[in-house]
């Protein structure tokens, strides 16, 4: 027992200060993407063909991140003269549309809706479904558990039961043999209830757009609240867009 203490105080706290100090990620991470509205539509044109997820919008020269795997082509076959990816991980959004951007991503604390702040502001309890998912964003979710991140310090934490939960975090593609198996989960929540739509497959479909197997778009078959996109999005920015949704106004 002596050695397990003298170990602990050698180790130190181990836990990340976030949100109280900011975090900067490595170099390489792609986060936000800042689009260059003034490129030339040749240069956007480009940009667009070589996207495999169609995600890109000529004519707006926007971008949907909601349907962005973060491959990077457009950044480095364009040279970063149309898009280039920043190291922001504050990627979540209240609505769809917002997802659909230039860069200038809405402060997401202003656009929770004030009743879920009131109701699970300081105790939110999720039940977690892998609709049909690779592994990718789960993984990446539970290593918000571990003591660097310490989820539960927020008063959030991922419950096995959908009757003990606050709502459904959604992951994966969502194919038609999962369908009925989420819509059951998401009858049990009791109301009020809450939907996050966590990663590019729930939100669009992902590498799986246009599949006729999977259903590609939680909000198609029930109400989504939180979209929080990525492929995987990263820990930070599910964290991130938890406490801004749930958290500060």
């Amino acid at each position: 027992m002596l050695k397990v203490i003298q170990n602990r105080i050698e180790q130190g706290c181990k836990t990340s200060s976030y949100p109280k100090e900011p975090i900067n990620l490595y170099h390489r991470y792609r986060g936000v993407p800042i689009v260059d509205p003034d490129c030339p539509t040749e240069i956007v044109q480009q940009c667009a063909d070589i996207c495999p997820q169609e995600a890109i919008d000529v004519e707006a020269k926007t971008i949907d991140i909601g349907k962005c795997t973060f491959c990077g082509h457009c950044e480095v076959d364009g040279e970063g003269k149309f898009v280039r990816f920043s190291e922001d991980f504050g990627l979540g959004a209240a609505n769809r549309e917002d997802l659909i951007t230039q860069g200038n991503l809405p402060d997401l604390a202003a656009h929770a809706k004030q009743e879920f702040k009131k109701l699970f502001g300081r105790s939110l309890q999720l039940r977690q479904v892998s609709a049909a998912g690779c592994n990718s964003c789960e993984a990446d979710t539970n290593v918000l558990n571990t003591p660097f991140f310490d989820l539960s310090r927020f008063g959030i934490d991922f419950v096995a039961s959908p009757r003990h939960a606050d709502g459904i975090h959604v992951t994966g593609p969502i194919s038609l043999n999962m369908k009925q198996a989420l819509l059951d989960t998401y009858d049990a929540v009791p109301s009020p209830k809450i939907v996050i739509a966590s990663g590019c497959c729930s939100i669009s479909g992902g590498p799986f757009y246009g599949s006729d197997a999977v259903v590609g778009d939680l909000n198609s078959i029930i109400p989504v609240d939180l979209y929080i996109p990525g492929c995987p999005p990263h820990p930070l920015t599910t964290l991130h867009a938890l406490l801004k949704f749930f958290k500060e106004n």
